[in-house]
C-alpha cells in the first residue's frame, strides 16, 4: 500500500546541513523539508551516514554547519532547556528497540510519563496500557523484553516512543533482524498510526520494500559524493531518475 503525500506545512526544514565527525565530513550540502504527515524516508547505502544524520535531527549529534529548524524554532541554535522543549514533541525507536530488560512493557512505557508528567500512577499504568493495545500488544503490561519475540519488542519500543504524544516520531532502521512478516506487518502499523494520529515519521532504511511501501517523501544520500543526490516520493523517484546510482539502488541494480 503506497502512503500518501504529507500537506505543504513544514514539520522540519534542514537548510546547508553538513555532518562530521571532526576533519572527517560525512554528508554535506543537506537540503529537504519533512512536511506533516509524511513518512519521510532517509534512504542510502552503507555507511552514507543515515543514522548520524538522524542523531542530528533528534539532538544526539551537534552538526558541523547548517540549520534544523522545527516549528518551535531552530534546534541548534537555542539553549538546552529550549531544545529539550523542542524535543518533547518527538519520539524516538532506535534499532534495537532499547527497552530495558530488568522492566516489564508497561514499565518501559511509564518511565517517560512518569519523567515528563505529574499524572497519579494509576493513570500512567492506563496510559501505558494504552499505548500497548495501539501496537496490537493488549495484555502483554506484565512481560519481560526477553519473553516476547524480536518483532514484539519493535511493537513496544514504538509505543515506548509514543508515549507522551509526540507530533513527530524517528525510526532507525526499524525492520532490522526482523522477518520479512514481521516487517510488512511493522509497516502496515506505521502507515495505521500516521493515518490515525495524523503524526508524522522520520525513517532510517534500507529496506526496499519499506521503502516503496510506505515512503510518501524521501532524502537519497549518496556515499561517494557524499551528499544528497535526489529527494521526493520514492516510487517517483524510480520512474523519473536519470542518475545510474540512485536507479541501481532503488531496483538493487536487478533491472
Amino acid at each position: 500500500m503506497q502512503a500518501d503525500a504529507g500537506t505543504t506545512e513544514p514539520r522540519i526544514q534542514v537548510s546547508n546541513l553538513t555532518v562530521a565527525y571532526g576533519d572527517f565530513v560525512i554528508m554535506r550540502d543537506l537540503n529537504f523539508t519533512v512536511k506533516q504527515g509524511d513518512i519521510f524516508i532517509i534512504m542510502g547505502g552503507s555507511g552514507c551516514g543515515k543514522s548520524t544524520l538522524l542523531r542530528v535531527l533528534v539532538g544526539l549529534k551537534e552538526p558541523a554547519q547548517g540549520t534544523v529548524t522545527y516549528r518551535q524554532g531552530s534546534l541548534w541554535d537555542v539553549d538546552d532547556e529550549k531544545r529539550s522543549a523542542i524535543l518533547r514533541r518527538t519520539g524516538v525507536l532506535f534499532q534495537s528497540g532499547a527497552l530495558f530488560s530488568s522492566m516489564t512493557l508497561a514499565e518501559n512505557i511509564s518511565l517517560p510519563l512518569q519523567q515528563y508528567t505529574s499524572l497519579p500512577a494509576k493513570d500512567i499504568r492506563e496510559l501505558a496500557s494504552l499505548k500497548l493495545a495501539l501496537v496490537g500488544l493488549s495484555g502483554f503490561e506484565d512481560f519481560y523484553p526477553s519473553e516476547i519475540s524480536g518483532g514484539m519488542c519493535k511493537r513496544a519500543g514504538l509505543a515506548r516512543a509514543m508515549a507522551l504524544d509526540p507530533d513527530i516520531l524517528f525510526f532507525d532502521e526499524p525492520s532490522a533482524g526482523l522477518d520479512p512478516v514481521s516487517a510488512h506487518l511493522l509497516d502496515e502499523l506505521i502507515l495505521e498510526l500516521r493515518d490515525s494520529l495524523k503524526a508524522t515519521f522520520v525513517v532510517v532504511t534500507h529496506e526496499l520494500a519499506s521503502i516503496f511501501d510506505i515512503g510518501s517523501n524521501s532524502v537519497y544520500l549518496d556515499v561517494e559524493t557524499r551528499t544528497m543526490t535526489a529527494s521526493g516520493n520514492p516510487t517517483t523517484l524510480l520512474e523519473t531518475t536519470t542518475d545510474p546510482l540512485l536507479r541501481r539502488f532503488l531496483t538493487r541494480g536487478k533491472e
